[in-house]
């Protein structure tokens, strides 16, 4: 039935070119096949940009990825030097909850202050929204009557999602912290800022600790002030070894314990912030790798897209130069 009407076509258009001068005709002939051609050529130029655009995603991804790796590699070794500067202070003064929220134990206190180290950049996974579900839940397991959570928010995805509906509870946010290589230094300056800013029985640390590229679980360590490591010894709870040890000097217990309370969250927040931005690359390292992939699958299946609406301009062409002739012939 197609090869009959294109019959018919060619005939009419015979027909109505008789009448007609040649130029007319050739004209005519002329603006036909470059109307046709235009709209032949529509789909596949939108599926060659297209793939033009994939590709140049597909290079950023990867660039990124590459990027991610490099920055890792510098940040990795500083992160796993670091984690030796906490660790006493577990064994001397104990800690209230170092976990991934499986089993909360520690000291009840009523002024809670949840902080929340996030990232500035996206594009790195899910670890930012990990942690401010870490958060929101510790807020709902220490909440009660007589008590208190605020939140201190470093990096600006962490900020974006906890303001939507904790807005009032928020305390204090820090961002573009990481803009710098981090060094002690800053962290140590940050940490004084926060506790002269903020009351607070306990500090719970939320961070994503780095495993490996692929593993970055959330954990939440404590810092407890020194009034509760002094009122939780005096009273008959161990929190740690420091009863153990012998305090020599003119310097009194309270004063020994705020020296080495701040000193102890100064040390965990510097260790903090360096694990969760080698979770941030690592998670970024995973995104973009991905992405590079799906990029490659997308590339094929319009190329594959191309060369079929290719092919079938070609078939279109051809069947109705066979038509054009036959119908020449009849």
């Amino acid at each position: 039935m197609a090869m009959a009407a294109l019959r018919r076509e060619g005939r009419r258009f015979l027909l109505s070119s008789a009448s007609s001068t040649p130029i007319t005709a050739r004209s005519a002939i002329s603006s036909e096949e470059s109307c046709l051609f235009g709209a032949r050529s529509i789909s596949t130029q939108i599926v060659r940009n297209r793939m033009k655009s994939v590709r140049n995603i597909q290079k950023i991804t990867k660039a990124m990825k590459m990027v991610a790796a490099s920055k890792l590699r510098g940040v990795q070794t500083k992160t796993e030097n670091s984690r030796g500067l906490w660790q006493p202070f577990v064994a001397l003064l104990g800690d209230g909850l170092r976990g991934d929220l499986i089993t909360i134990v520690g000291v009840d206190v009523k002024k809670n202050v949840v902080i929340t180290v996030s990232s500035d950049k996206g594009l790195c996974g899910g670890i930012n929204s990990t942690s401010v579900k870490v958060s929101k839940a510790l807020t709902r397991v220490y909440s009660g009557p007589e008590k208190e959570t605020k939140y201190v928010v470093l990096g600006e995805k962490g900020k974006a999602q906890l303001v939507r509906d904790s807005k009032n509870s928020i305390e204090l946010t820090i961002s573009e912290l990481q803009k710098n290589p981090l060094n002690y230094t800053q962290v140590a300056v940050l940490a004084d800022d926060i506790l002269k800013n903020v009351e607070f029985d306990a500090l719970r640390i939320v961070f994503n600790k780095f495993h490996s590229v692929v593993s970055f679980p959330p954990t939440v360590s404590t810092v407890l002030s020194p009034e509760v490591v002094e009122k939780e010894s005096e009273a008959g709870g161990r929190l740690g070894d420091l009863d153990l040890y012998e305090i020599e000097g003119g310097e009194t217990k309270s004063e020994v314990l705020q020296n080495l309370s701040e000193f102890q969250f100064s040390c965990v927040l510097f260790n903090a912030v360096l694990e969760n931005g080698c979770s941030e690359l690592g998670a970024r390292m995973s995104a973009m790798d991905s992405s590079s992939k799906n990029a490659g699958e997308m590339l094929d299946r319009l190329t594959l897209t191309y060369n079929r609406t290719r092919q079938a301009s070609i078939t279109t062409e051809l069947i109705e130069i066979i038509s054009g002739a036959s119908a020449l012939e009849g």
